[in-house]
């Protein structure tokens, strides 16, 4: 078995067209019934110390086997001692050989924003330009090369955060895929996205913003990643989309109404994309869309780093059952 480290994954060249592609592919594997994504197990310490979850996928056209496993250690909720381990084992399911034992910190990067990039894609409005991204953590950094990797049509471009070193990783990654679009820095993100078509609040949960449903543009919408939208952006939405129902109902319970009740959702990603739902139904309309990981996505994004990985010579191999 080859052992990929993080230090072996970091720099492993990927386009953000092929991360997007291969997400894609695994989306319409699992709505075909070619793949199997079964729920995910967790187990907490019970005064909240730490948390941990294991989830078992299996991709039908790649023919991997996947079991990946992320551990958070956080007594003193303290981002200085916090900790925070994630892997990702594949197997071949044609051969029934390992492929490899995996860092899954890169997967999950490139994961999230090209699960944006796609539903942006099937709920943006025709005609649409502008984009607005709040936050410049790991997930916003990669967020636009990955959202105009799917949605080219977007060349006005911005970006809230309150990090100086975060908006220049922010405009380093933009440039490094998209040498040819401008990105603007915002110093008001309500004033921004009430031109933006597109918002991806992708924040920490420390920051100031909060957007609510009035801030929003006509016929705009928005994605919730991380932070930055107020329960008021999914209440009064026209329409709600998300990569997955019942993983909004577990983990989006921080976006619930006045009534304490969180707005069902009305079409979910991977029936979108095999056409078997609308992600718009009119220019109008005002859409949220809420993006949680399935592992069927981290299977493929994960594969595909490791193929190249591989290929390169990088990693360790490890004769574990020998």
């Amino acid at each position: 078995m080859r052992v990929l480290s993080r230090s072996d994954l970091a720099d492993v060249p990927i386009a953000p067209l092929d991360v997007v592609r291969a997400v894609e592919d695994a989306y319409l594997a699992l709505a075909q019934g070619e793949s199997d994504n079964p729920r995910k197990l967790s187990v907490a310490h019970p005064d909240g110390w730490s948390v941990a979850y294991a989830m078992l996928g299996r991709d039908g056209r790649r023919r991997v086997v996947a079991m990946k496993t992320s551990y958070k250690f956080d007594p003193s909720h303290d981002r200085r001692t916090k900790r925070y381990y994630t892997t990702i084992t594949l197997y071949d399911d044609a051969t029934g050989s390992p492929i490899a034992m995996m860092d899954c910190s890169r997967v999950g990067a490139l994961r999230t924003p090209a699960v944006s990039g796609l539903l942006v894609r099937e709920t943006i409005r025709p005609g649409a330009r502008n984009a607005l991204l709040i936050g410049t953590g790991t997930q916003g950094r990669n967020a636009l090369p990955h959202l105009i990797a799917a949605n080219p049509q977007l060349d006005r471009l911005s970006v809230y955060g309150t990090h100086t070193e975060g908006l220049e990783a922010v405009g380093r990654y933009l440039r490094a895929h998209a040498p040819h679009l401008d990105l603007e820095v915002a110093d008001d993100a309500r004033a921004a996205a009430a031109t933006a078509d597109v918002v991806l609040a992708t924040a920490g949960p420390g920051t100031d913003v909060a957007l609510e449903s009035s801030d929003l543009a006509p016929g705009s919408v928005v994605v919730l990643v991380g932070y930055g939208l107020a329960p008021s952006t999914l209440t009064d939405a026209d329409r709600v989309i998300a990569t997955n129902a019942e993983q909004m109902s577990l983990t989006g319970t921080d976006m619930a109404g006045p009534d304490g009740r969180l707005r069902p959702v009305d079409a979910e990603l991977p029936a979108i994309l095999a056409r078997r739902a609308a992600g718009r139904r009119s220019p109008d309309e005002r859409i949220f869309v809420y993006n949680s990981g399935l592992v069927l996505t981290d299977v493929a994004v994960a594969h595909a780093l490791a193929e190249r990985a591989i290929a390169e010579g990088r990693g360790t191999e490890v004769a574990l059952w020998d």
